[in-house]
């Protein structure tokens, strides 16, 4: 089992610097991919309330942690709050639910799932997880898909900065801007679709000249690469060997030369998603 290490978030708790993406699995799928990319050395569980699986994920958690007599403290489990949750008591009710279908103690992560724009509640919300935070429902609080100026408008509203902005991250969308935004104000960046999904750019001279030289898969050199930019990469894998892989990028380091190369493969249409980020996958 790999030993994964772990980052201090602004609030002074750490989470590990990578973590396993959930969706979409479901069901027994669900229960059989979680417990193995535990069993591989995974401490940090990504879930979400539009995802449909928290009871899923909490369940195998708590199967996992049962099993192998582990302390709760050593996993984190994280959710989002939906777009439709926005309102400030549906907000504190949604995390409440949630809570209730990850059938844990307390969410050690609760994210605002998108800013939502259209309603622009997305300060309320906010309000809603400040609160959870008081009453001890959630440990740490954090949003996605956050621009600077949503990431503005709520911690001028509250005093209260994020600590968590879950974003779209990977070679062909690098997020500069973001990510400058984020080291500024203390905020950790979250990756989703770390590897850029079905357009991975595995066979990118980039990619595949840092793996041969590491000996390391393209994967394993994309998210080495996300680890060393500061951010944590949540990929996603139901195959026990591919979870190992993603999970072993520790034992090497990318030169400068190397990071920049796959930075550069950065280009303006790189963007994957362009709908609703309630319904992203990460991979």
């Amino acid at each position: 089992m790999m030993t994964t290490p772990a980052l201090t978030l602004n609030d002074g708790h750490d989470i590990p610097a990578i973590g396993f993406g959930t969706y979409p699995l479901k069901g027994d799928e669900a229960h059989d991919a979680i417990t193995s990319a535990l069993d591989t050395g995974y401490r940090l569980l990504d879930s979400a309330v539009n995802y449909g699986n928290e009871a899923e994920v909490g369940k195998a958690a708590r199967d996992w942690l049962k099993a192998n007599g582990v302390d709760r403290d050593q996993l984190t489990v994280q959710t989002k709050l939906p777009g439709r949750h926005h309102d400030y008591e549906s907000a504190l009710d949604s995390g409440m639910e949630s809570l209730e279908r990850l059938g844990l103690d307390r969410i050690d992560v609760l994210l605002i799932h998108w800013p939502n724009p259209i309603t622009g509640k997305y300060r309320d919300a906010w309000r809603g997880l400040v609160e959870l935070q008081r009453r001890g429902v959630v440990r740490t609080i954090g949003v996605s898909n956050f621009t600077a100026d949503h990431l503005s408008d709520i911690v001028d509203d509250t005093g209260v900065t994020p600590a968590i902005n879950q974003i779209e991250l990977h070679p062909y969308f690098t997020q500069e801007h973001m990510r400058a935004v984020h080291a500024d104000r203390g905020i950790l960046t979250q990756s989703w679709s770390p590897l850029g999904k079905r357009q991975a750019p595995f066979e990118e001279s980039a990619v595949a000249d840092a793996s041969a030289a590491h000996a390391v898969t393209p994967a394993q050199a994309i998210l080495r690469w996300q680890v060393q930019l500061g951010s944590v990469p949540l990929p996603k894998s139901a195959t026990p060997e591919r979870q190992a892989d993603n999970l072993d990028v520790f034992g090497f380091e990318l030169t400068q030369e190397e990071m920049d190369a796959i930075s550069a493969l950065h280009r303006e249409d790189g963007r994957l998603f362009g709908g609703d980020p309630n319904t992203h996958e990460e991979m």
